[in-house]
């Protein structure tokens, strides 16, 4: 769970921990930071990522909770949880994964592919967004 400021609380993402327990899933732990998504040196996120198992999955609400770095870094992100034997869903990005799973061949080799490039897609749009957002308010605050 992630904010980007001492003064935010976590409480929208509290409710998506209370929801996946309320649907049948097992909620293995909860890392809250109050950090810049910006930031892949994040302590918490550090410490996910060197306690994930094998088999697990890192729910992020939207891409931007679990970065807005560059796509470069971003991907470094995703492979580290990977490279644990964990994988990423963030609802709302179509996960191909179980299908690529069952599949054999070029259909996989489609599949995986296909799952990456949405996902590289999503981060560069989050990454996008961010740095938009950052520049309209220096404008505003320019302009005030």
């Amino acid at each position: 769970m992630r904010v980007s400021t001492e003064a935010q609380d976590l409480q929208r993402q509290e409710g998506i921990a209370q929801a996946a327990r309320a649907a049948g899933y097992y909620v293995a732990g909860i890392y809250r930071e109050k950090a810049s998504g910006a930031r892949a040196d994040r302590p918490e996120l550090l410490r996910m990522i060197d306690d994930l198992q094998a088999g697990e999955i890192v729910v992020a609400e939207k891409i931007d909770r679990i970065s807005r770095l560059p796509l470069a870094e971003a991907e470094r992100l995703v492979a580290s949880i990977r490279a644990k034997g964990a994988r990423l869903s963030v609802p709302g990005i179509i996960d191909l994964d179980e299908l690529a799973a069952e599949a054999q061949g070029v259909p996989r080799i489609v599949l995986e592919s296909v799952q990456d490039m949405l996902l590289k897609l999503a981060l560069q749009m989050a990454h996008d967004d961010y740095e938009d957002r950052r520049e309209r308010q220096r404008q505003g605050i320019e302009l005030a």
